[in-house]
């Protein structure tokens, strides 16, 4: 039997507005202004007048300040590290990053190993990203001989040479000719020396299904890139560390890395990070942008805008959108 009330109803009175204390609007402290609202510019002004047209708020402020972390680290010669998802690649976007490489803008990536997946393949054969759902259902997904192929063969050379899984890749784009090795950022990266390391977690790429492939040596390998980007990430003071669409892997190393090289004395405490990404995840936004500095960015927005529209940005804040 329900409880009966011992006490009666209340009744509430409309509160009396009457003595409210009000201001003038005019002394309130106002957190938008029209001095950073947007300007329209027309295509003929350029695209210098068209970054300073942004307003000056939320995700367009961001921007501009990742742009000027990424030119401040470039003039003076701190690195610059995309880390990288595969959907990066499979949205077309391998040369605008290698451009970046090229002018030495970008000075050190790191990718998991659906990433490496890719780019091998587009440097084979010009295309990438099967049809999952239609191969899945013969169990033929995933069962390209070649990437597996090459993949285990970089990896026993990655060991023997001591320089990783990604170096090792790239010379063997290289040294195969691969047709379309110019837009391979493993084969770019091994011409140009610059450090690019795969971070493989074994069981989630297409590749650990083969049998030709040892999971000792790719896990070897990856180590030895793990030592890599460590190392890189030891000189990280003064640069830029951009996660760019991958969600979990490359966060997770990232905090490692970090930990690594302050456990063994260097001063990595003032630099910019950035997560680019079509979501914010928990992993991204705790591991790079928040724990390890207190210059983290976040923009939001599909690869294929995004990342174009910020290679725009650092060019043209570089005076080098005419070249």
């Amino acid at each position: 039997m329900a409880r009966e009330r011992e006490d009666e109803d209340v009744f509430f009175n409309p509160l009396d507005l009457s003595k409210i204390k009000t201001y003038s609007i005019r002394e309130r402290k106002n957190l938008s202004n029209i001095n950073l609202f947007a300007r329209p510019v027309l295509p003929t002004d350029g695209m210098h007048a068209f970054f300073e047209s942004l307003p000056e708020v939320l995700a367009s402020a961001h921007l501009r300040k990742v742009i000027h972390a990424i030119v401040l680290a470039y003039q003076k010669k701190r690195p610059v590290v995309m880390a990288l998802g595969a959907h990066v690649i499979k949205c077309g976007l391998s040369p605008l990053i290698i451009d970046l490489m090229n002018r030495r803008i970008i000075t050190a990536l790191a990718m998991n190993g659906a990433s490496a997946i890719h780019d091998y393949e587009v440097s084979l054969i010009g295309a990438t990203s099967e049809d999952v759902a239609e191969n899945l259902k013969d169990g033929s997904f995933g069962m390209a001989r070649e990437t597996a192929e090459v993949f285990q063969a970089a990896s026993a050379q990655g060991i023997q040479e001591g320089k990783g899984l990604g170096h090792a890749l790239g010379k063997k784009i290289i040294e195969a000719e691969n047709t379309y090795q110019d837009l391979s950022l493993l084969a770019c990266s091994a011409k140009l020396n610059i450090p690019t390391t795969v971070h493989v977690a074994l069981g989630t790429d297409t590749i650990h299904m083969h049998p030709n492939v040892s999971g000792r040596d790719l896990g070897e390998a990856s180590h030895i890139d793990f030592k890599i980007i460590a190392s890189v990430v030891s000189q990280l003071e003064g640069g830029v560390w951009l996660n760019v669409g991958s969600a979990v892997i490359m966060p997770e190393v990232f905090l490692k890395a970090i930990c690594l090289a302050r456990n063994l004395g260097h001063t990595v405490e003032n630099f910019a990070t950035v997560n680019m990404d079509m979501i914010q995840h928990y992993r991204p936004q705790t591991n790079v942008l928040r724990r390890p500095t207190q210059y983290g960015y976040a923009i939001t927005g599909h690869h294929e805008i995004m990342l174009p529209l910020l290679r725009m940005g650092i060019l043209t804040q570089l005076g080098k959108g005419d070249e």
